[in-house]
């Protein structure tokens, strides 16, 4: 993890609005300040100043740890937990706070990317190439994201085109015969500026199951922006990514479609006033081929979302409204295919001297299972520009999926359109240090979630019921230093998930986890290791199933052997670790991938 909190010479972060980002450049002559991020309150705010629970993770961690897949950066990181049905594309899960996989947000510069049948976001299919820059927010963001920010957000930001022309070209090979090659190439007219990037990467991979066959993973990518920088100060932008391929399971294999696409326009109407709208559409479509017979599922989310800042002094306020719309196409017969949600919401930020406030409230009124408000409250208190301290209390809800509400009668089997949302409510404290070469933070938590979706009976049909109650309570902490080509980050993970009508621990869920990453430069070299341990966690809520605790090493080493030529080595589970996180149907545990090694050559296009 690099230390993202230390030394900064110039920052490029969207500006005002987010999702509605612009971008800007400041200069920053002070080595305490911290990252700006966006994605934690509707505006650019450093991470101390977001009040909330952040972690950020640079283009250069991201290049530096060269992952698979998208899921192996967030997994370590505090407050996150990763499950997966086997390695290379298979069905992946993210639990932020102990929250299911549908409780977290994923967005994609700003553009909500989720699956409307499964609930959740298709984490396996994302291509980590493509992307410069990646901001977790932990705790509940309804009130600014409305339905299932209850864990958090996630936001990737794809590579944004930079003035001047450039352009790079990257291929690798590695274990189970995988191979991948990528380019990329931008340049600007005037104020305008464009980028197109594509990756291609190929891998027979490896069994999923105990005694099962290799199962292989295909994934082609693509991304384009075009970014028009307005004489007023404002932005207007297109931004198109896709991702497609196929995946292997047990049984069949999967033709899948990731896309989003955006429009954005940023500009001033004052000094005191920025207004900003944004249209987009993201699209998950799978097309399975099974033994047990084939099937489509198609889900598409259209949205438009107007945001306003307005400020006074160092105060702002933002007001705004959304409408989306969910559909869903697929060779089952829903008896709805569609839903329509409509919601105002607005944040007070205000700042007195060491003292900030921060206010959020949003209404959702969605025509499936009706209106929801959510609010949240956060203060923060700097003691000097080192140490800060920081309290909050926020209420979310989870929208329950097109298969929890319409999947149609089969094996006994049927979805409830009396379903209702599910509701929470979470306290936070947290204190934080940041110096001129290293940091800390620590949150304390927890979160009571009501109405919990589970499996249940009604008049002899199988069904999802609104029944169970959780108490999640959790301690985070994050800390990192920077020094002389040194950087190190530690971060550390205590949860107690507990279903409060069984008192057992919640499904799949770790008690603790724990990271540790290393690197050093050394003139053209860098070499770095991390080390990622996770307690055992249950399959299944009744304590039967249990997965054994585990932990890896993985290592890796770059070299810039020549003028714009760079070369990189990874070595994933260096151990050859046998773990799992999941069980299959038949009682057989899904098997991550052993030793894992990929070489890449890369050139840069100046």
């Amino acid at each position: 993890m690099k230390v993202s909190r230390s030394v900064t010479r110039a920052l490029v972060v969207p500006f005002a609005l987010s999702p509605l980002s612009i971008a800007f450049a400041q200069d920053a002559e002070t080595s305490q300040l911290d990252p700006i991020v966006v994605t934690a309150t509707l505006g650019p705010k450093t991470v101390g100043e977001s009040l909330a629970s952040v972690t950020v993770i640079e283009e250069e961690d991201i290049r530096s740890k060269a992952p698979a897949e998208f899921s192996e950066l967030l997994r370590g990181q505090p407050g996150i937990n990763v499950t997966g049905n086997g390695s290379f594309g298979k069905t992946t899960s993210v639990y932020t706070r102990g929250v299911k996989n549908a409780g977290t947000v994923f967005l994609v510069d700003g553009i909500k990317l989720h699956s409307a049948t499964g609930g959740g976001a298709s984490w396996q299919y994302f291509p980590t190439e493509l992307i410069e820059r990646v901001e977790i927010v932990r705790g509940p963001r309804s009130s600014l994201y409305g339905a299932d920010a209850m864990g958090g957000v996630v936001q990737a930001f794809t590579l944004d085109p930079k003035y001047g022309n450039r352009g790079w070209v990257e291929a690798g090979a590695g274990s189970f015969d995988t191979q991948k090659a990528s380019a990329g190439a931008s340049g600007s007219v005037g104020n305008t500026r464009f980028s197109l990037s594509g990756l291609h990467k190929d891998t027979d991979g490896t069994a999923i199951v105990e005694n099962g066959d290799d199962k292989g993973f295909r994934n082609t990518a693509g991304l384009g922006r075009i970014v028009h920088d307005l004489d007023n100060g404002g932005e207007a932008s297109v931004v198109l990514m896709q991702s497609e391929g196929n995946t292997e399971y047990e049984g069949g294999n999967i033709d899948y479609m990731l896309r989003t696409v955006g429009l954005g326009l940023v500009t001033p109407v004052n000094d005191n006033w920025q207004t900003g709208i944004q249209f987009s559409e993201s699209r998950d479509e799978s097309d399975t081929f099974a033994d047990t017979g084939d099937s489509t599922y198609n889900t598409r989310l259209r949205q438009a979302r107007w945001e306003n800042t307005f400020s006074y002094s160092v105060h702002e306020m933002v007001v705004g409204a959304e409408l989306q719309q969910d559909e869903v196409s697929s060779t089952q017969d829903y008896s709805e295919n569609s839903r329509t949600n409509t919601a105002v919401f607005s944040q007070l930020r205000l700042n007195f001297g060491p003292t900030d406030v921060q206010l959020s409230l949003r209404s959702d009124d969605n025509e499936a299972y009706g209106n929801k408000e959510t609010g949240g409250v956060a203060l923060g208190y700097s003691f000097d520009r080192s140490h800060r301290i920081r309290a909050s209390y926020g209420t979310a809800f989870r929208a329950p999926t097109f298969n929890d509400l319409y999947w149609p009668l089969s094996f006994n089997y049927q979805g409830n359109p009396d379903l209702d949302a599910e509701e929470s409510k979470s306290y936070e404290l947290g204190a934080s240090g940041n110096y001129e070469r290293w940091f800390w933070d620590l949150a304390l938590y927890q979160m009571e979630i009501d109405n919990l979706i589970s499996s249940g009976s009604v008049g002899g049909v199988d069904m999802p019921v609104n029944v169970d109650e959780a108490r999640i309570r959790g301690a985070e902490f994050a800390g990192g230093y920077e020094h002389n080509g040194w950087r190190t980050g530690i971060t550390l993970t205590y949860m107690d998930p507990e279903d409060r009508d069984t008192k057992n621990q919640l499904a799949r869920r770790p008690r603790q986890t724990a990271s540790f990453d290393l690197d050093k430069t050394i003139s053209n070299f860098v070499f770095g290791g991390s080390v990622i341990a996770e307690g055992h966690r249950y399959d299944k809520a009744d304590e039967v199933d249990r997965l054994a605790g585990f932990g890896t090493l993985d290592l890796r080493a770059g070299w810039h052997f020549a003028p714009n030529w760079s070369s990189r080595l990874t070595l994933a589970n260096v151990t050859d670790k046998k773990y799992s996180t999941a069980k299959y149907f038949d009682g057989r545990n899904y098997i991550a991938a052993g030793r894992t090694a990929m070489l890449t050559v890369r050139y840069d296009i100046q």
